[in-house]
């Protein structure tokens, strides 16, 4: 257990040398695959927004209608 230990302890330079080799690999996104996938998710979540307001809506006149 303790050579785990050993084997994984990194100097803080170290550690931020991998980081920046590991970032180099990192293939990220072009501008226009950010808008697709922020305009994917902000229409999402109005839909969603929009069906459960509709379902509130309509379990709210339910319940009204049998209480009162």
């Amino acid at each position: 257990m303790a050579d785990v230990a050993e084997k994984t302890k990194k100097s803080p330079g170290k550690f931020f040398s991998d980081v920046s080799k590991e970032m180099k690999k990192v293939t990220w996104p072009k501008r226009k695959e950010i808008v697709k996938y922020t305009t994917v998710v902000i229409s999402t979540v109005v839909v969603m927004a929009v069906f459960f307001w509709a379902v509130d809506l309509g379990i709210s006149q339910l319940v009204e209608l049998i209480l009162g």
